[in-house]
């Protein structure tokens, strides 16, 4: 029968002297490091973009709506439009552009067409330009005289 006994200090003494990674495991630790580190500064670079082009995206997206509401209610149809809004420090360039809607859906309707106004707001970000067109249906408004009364 053979008893075990625990570890000598001599023999703790050995392996502890010859702990630690050799020059071949340095190496290729910095190797691996070389190669994962410029493959994850790229993906967080593009992840910025796409997160400053989604924000400027949704900024001008509300820029086309208020552009499209404004020529509704003012009901200037005629022709194209464009201007530059600026919000901040960052500038939307935009046109509206109206166009008679050939597919009415009432045929039957005497009346006036339905006009098909569309919005392009264009902006930039990161050195590249970008777009966002928004459009929407619209009736030309008959205005009929109101009738006051006097008292």
């Amino acid at each position: 029968m053979r008893l075990l006994t625990a570890p000598t200090k001599k023999r703790h003494a050995r392996r502890g002297a010859s702990a630690g990674f050799t020059l071949a495991e340095v190496l290729a630790a910095l190797m691996f490091l070389a190669i994962v580190i410029p493959a994850a500064v790229e993906v967080l670079h593009v992840a910025s973009l796409a997160g400053e082009v989604a924000a400027r995206k949704s900024e001008a997206a509300r820029v086309a709506d208020r552009v499209l509401s404004e020529s509704i209610v003012t009901t200037n149809w005629t022709g194209n439009q464009s201007g530059v809004v600026t919000e901040g420090i960052l500038d939307f360039r935009w046109t509206v552009s109206s166009q008679t809607w050939s597919q009415n859906p009432l045929p039957q309707q005497t009346g006036p067409q339905m006009e098909l106004l569309t919005a392009e707001v264009t902006y930039s970000a990161q050195g590249k330009d970008y777009s966002v067109k928004m459009s929407t249906l619209a009736s030309p408004q008959t205005q009929t005289p109101t009738m006051g009364s006097q008292q």
